[in-house]
């Protein structure tokens, strides 16, 4: 490395994707931001260059043995990178498709945490609950002397348990033996007596090996443990002593197994991988360690219990509605033959009642019904909804039937392990009396405080200390990155974006490398502005101690607390690509170029309203909300206006909207098979037609998805290409133009443009179709052309290009327009939907819903939409959702973002803290009512609606200013 290049990284000829041949100089050991509109280039700079190339040397670095199974890995298009550190990428992906990863896992967290149980958990017995333990013969003889002297003391051996039989054999080879006693059944007896014992009933028999009177003389402890290990021999490792003390008479029963003397029941030596949930020593035989099982789900089969049978209250067998069909009389014979009301609300049927038509009655009743215009009379057995429909899946060969049933179905609990993924012996070793499932359900603050707080004996503290150290470290590093929240036993597929990526960057700071180049993706994602400044901190800190950290990043706060800001710009796609703006904060902000100094500076805003407006007088009223960690929540959410969500983060947002307000009324809107979280009611429904999701899943999970087909704007081209002259003389119908059927398409691949290499063990690799070389179609598609261009020439353009294509077709531009509008011009009509971001992922549902025609009574609700977005992206956000606002509809937002909260019409703001902290509506009303609560959320607003700026950014103005 040159010297100049020792405390720099410097890029020259950066062209990759809309990368414009730039150069550019960042600082090392510094924490820089790389900003920009979406779209820009930040992420072709951060992660397709720098990154790219850090992993490319590193390959290289490797032998020629181990390149041959990585392969060779594609050079950026950049003329060189000087001054490059090992790099390590920490991105928002989550890993959904692994039901047996938890946030434990991840973190290495679960791994000490099976290391601390196995050296000093106390196993007892799953039983009944009593305390066993291992013990040599040595330390069963010290445990007696430590009794106390001058104890009298019998030693014995059970050599047989609870078993019938007159044992006359057994007993007479004790005598040979040269022993004098037995007990039997508490009763000592000498052996060389008629010992008369019943056949029939079952018998305990302990041989009494040695009588005693402890001392301290090493004579007597040479005896003892002679005895000890004479009577261990004889009971496959199990010792009663019998003491009498003073005349007080008791016993203790040792075992050199782990084994419950009691029970007869012998466990395993406690190891590690018996607390592994991936072990089959370890994890329950009944769900192999999963936690949970596919069963049907009663709240599925009846998802609105205020629905009477005779209104469709049992969902599966309510398809003939208005009907009479062998099911409905079959259920109108159950309620007759058990004297209940089929006209009455599901709920108000007994428990007895609602379990007869759910798991049905050993009882034989009579079914009338017709069938073929036949009359027929049955008497049988009702089998039940849930067991006649679990039988039908497993029987039958209708994949159709098949997947109709599993609507009904859902992860459920596993009934032996209760979720808890162990077997029954390892929870029952514990620690601190918390089994380790105990202590993973914990959140990680209470579970950092249990640790804390834990009391070990001084032999245990000395085994445990560094298994302790590595444990309560990660723990404060995940409260410190705003996961405290978050328990060990969730599973990784539940986790967002924003959450995986902070406990990926909790476990690295874990690690304590230095001099490491990390490269994140908008780490501030789903975190409130309290939780915000100790993510920072933590930023700051692996800044300290030797790393480069590169930030892709918007947060106006995590700008500010940065030591280097790249802008990219001026715009996004083809508009963008370069440096804008370098430099520290304060730089950045007197840059008269960069429109993010703009913003960070207030000389740009978005500005606070005015007037804010004012509901339809409609209201959608959720009762006794208990989802997750809602506490029984009653909220009203007014219609007709832009209501916004907030709270600190894990406060019980999502479980709020999501899981219960969309899944409630999705329900009784659409009759879906969904089934909302834990509440009472949902009232109102009748004031809204239609609810719409717009989230950051993706719009399509392989290659073949993207905007145009999304949209519905592709069907339009197909048709245009369709009308063209050659088209019609070829006889070529919209279908040719398809990509996803036979006829028009490169069979070669399919229409995929790429195929597809298995790796195996390695991730999967696509390369360019040989045939068409990537553009999908067969030659003689490819001939027909329409205004110069061909149907893979079409979808190659962008959003902006396209509607100048297209601006004589008025469907085509309604459709490309509101893609335009929402900020998406630079995207490709034809980009794969696996290249798109979350953010734009939603835009682009956001564009579909908003070219639809609008009833003026639609509920929209959005999940944090200002992921991704720049401060001029956010803009234009808020003046689309104001569109749908007052187009007369409805939009629901969960959002921590202060400019889109303070642009809200109304405020319902969660906590007062996360977790088991949170749950409660702290605080309703207008952006300024909130102000004045003195909540977390409020003490912000209060900041920002006082003149329009936070205060780290009046801080450095005023700098500046000076």
């Amino acid at each position: 490395m040159s010297s100049t290049s020792k405390d720099k990284i410097i890029l020259k000829g950066a062209r990759e994707n809309n990368l414009q041949n730039i150069d550019l100089t960042i600082p090392r050991d510094k924490f820089v931001v790389i900003t920009g509109l979406s779209g820009s280039g930040k992420s072709s700079l951060a992660f397709d260059t720098i990154y790219a190339e850090g992993q490319r040397r590193y390959v290289e670095s490797l032998s020629a043995y181990a390149r041959q199974f990585l392969g060779q890995m594609k050079k950026p298009e950049v003329d060189y990178i000087e001054g490059l550190s090992p790099a390590i990428s920490i991105d928002q992906k989550t890993t959904k498709m692994n039901p047996r990863s938890t946030v434990g896992t991840i973190t290495e967290i679960y791994d000490y945490l099976r290391l601390l149980f196995a050296r000093v958990g106390i196993a007892h017995c799953h039983v009944c609950g009593r305390e066993i333990s291992q013990q040599t013969t040595g330390q069963i003889a010290e445990s007696i002397i430590n009794e106390g002297e001058d104890i009298k003391i019998q030693i014995l051996a059970p050599i047989v348990k609870e078993r019938k039989g007159e044992h006359k054999k057994m007993l007479k080879d004790l005598l040979n033996k040269g022993f004098a006693r037995v007990r039997v059944d508490g009763e000592i007896k000498d052996l060389d007596e008629d010992i008369k014992i019943n056949k029939n009933t079952k018998h305990t028999i302990e041989l009494v090996v040695d009588r005693l009177k402890t001392r301290g003389d090493i004579e007597f402890q040479r005896r003892l443990a002679d005895s000890v290990e004479t009577a261990s021999k004889f009971a496959d490792g199990i010792v009663t002593v019998l003491f009498d003390k003073d005349g007080e008479i008791y016993e203790k029963v040792y075992s050199e197994d782990f084994a419950c003397v009691e029970c007869g029941i012998n466990f395993e030596e406690i190891s590690p991988r018996m607390f592994s949930f991936n072990n089959p020593q370890g994890a329950c035989p009944e769900c192999k360690g999963l936690g949970s099982k596919m069963e049907m789900d009663p709240n599925l089969v009846v998802p609105d219990k205020n629905l009477s049978i005779d209104e469709g209250a049992v969902l599966p067998w309510s398809r003939s509605k208005g009907k009479s069909s062998y099911y409905t009389e079959m259920l109108n014979a159950v309620a007759r033959h058990f004297n209940f009301s089929t006209s009455k609300p599901f709920k108000d049927l007994t428990k007895e009642e609602q379990n007869l038509v759910l798991y049905g009655s050993n009882e034989k009743i009579q079914f009338d019904f017709t069938r073929r215009n036949k009359s027929y009379k049955v008497n049988r057995k009702f089998e039940g909804v849930i067991p006649r429909m679990e039988r039908h899946y497993l029987e039958t060969k209708s994949n159709y039937s098949r997947s109709y049933i599993a609507k009904f179905m859902s992860d459920r609990p596993c009934h032996v392990c209760e979720g808890k993924r162990l077997k029954p012996e390892s929870l029952a070793v514990t620690v601190g009396d918390k089994s380790i499932a105990e202590v993973v359900d914990l959140s990680i603050k209470d579970c950092y405080k249990f640790f804390q707080e834990l009391h070990l004996s001084a032999r245990e503290l000395f085994i445990g200390k560094e298994i302790l150290k590595e444990i309560n470290e990660r723990l404060k590093f995940l409260v410190n990155v705003g996961l405290d929240y978050v328990a060990l036993a969730r599973s990784s597929g539940t986790l967002s974006g924003g959450e995986a990526q902070r406990i990926r960057l909790a476990t690295q700071i874990g690690s304590g490398l230095v001099g490491v180049l990390y490269i994140l993706d908008e780490p501030s994602i789903g975190l409130h502005q309290r939780d915000n400044i100790k993510l920072i901190e933590t930023l700051k800190r692996l800044r300290d101690i030797g790393n480069t950290l590169i930030v892709v990043e918007h947060d106006e706060e995590t700008m500010l607390s940065s030591d280097y800001i790249v802008d990219i710009g001026p715009g996004a796609g083809e508009h963008g690509g370069k440096v804008v703006a370098a430099g520290t904060p304060q730089e950045i902000m007197e840059s008269p170029t960069s429109i993010t100094g703009k913003f960070l500076s207030r000389k740009e805003s978005i500005p606070i309203i005015a007037k804010r407006r004012e509901s339809n007088g409609e209201v959608i009223s959720v009762k006794g909300a208990a989802a997750n960690n809602l506490k029984n929540v009653n909220v009203d959410i007014p219609l007709g206006i832009f209501t916004c969500v907030t709270g600190v983060s894990g406060s019980g947002k999502s479980s709020l909207i999501n899981e219960v307000l969309y899944k409630g009324l999705n329900a009784k809107i659409n009759h879906t098979h969904t089934f909302a979280g834990n509440h009472k009611s949902i009232e109102g429904a009748e004031n809204i037609d239609k609810i719409i999701v717009i989230n950051q899943t993706p719009i399509g999970r392989t290659p073949r998805s993207n905007p145009a087909t999304y949209t519905g704007v592709f069907t339009y081209i197909r048709e245009l290409f369709a009308e063209t002259p050659e088209a019609k003389k070829r006889g070529y119908k919209p279908g040719r133009f398809s990509f996803n059927v036979k006829g028009g398409r490169c069979e070669a691949c399919t229409g995929d443009g790429i195929i597809k290499i298995e790796m195996h063990f390695l991730a999967d690799v696509y390369v360019p179709c040989e045939v068409c070389k990537g553009k999908r179609y067969n030659d003689e598609t490819l001939d027909i052309r329409y205004k110069g261009k061909n149907i893979y020439e079409v979808l190659e353009m962008t959003v902006e290009e396209s509607l100048e294509y297209f601006e004589n077709i008025p469907r085509i531009k309604k459709k490309l327009q509101t893609l335009y509008d929402v900020g998406l011009g630079y995207i490709k009509l034809g980009q794969s939907a696996t290249t798109l971001s979350g953010g734009e992922a939603q835009r682009i549902k956001l564009a579909k819903e908003l070219s639809r025609q609008s009833t003026g009574k639609t509920l929209y609700i959005l999940d944090e939409p200002t992921t991704g977005l720049h401060f001029e992206d956010i803009k234009r956000l808020l003046h689309v959702l104001g569109r749908l606002t007052d187009g007369g509809n409805s939009v629901v937002v969960i959002e921590h973002n202060l400019d889109v909260i303070k642009t809200a019409d109304y405020i319902i703001d969660l906590g007062p803290e996360g977790g088991d902290g949170g749950g409660q509506i702290v605080a309703t009303g207008t952006p300024e009512e909130v102000a004045k609560s003195g909540t977390y959320t409020g003490q912000f607003l209060k900041d920002i609606l006082s003149d329009n700026i936070t205060p780290l950014a009046r801080e450095l103005v005023k700098s500046n200013s000076k």
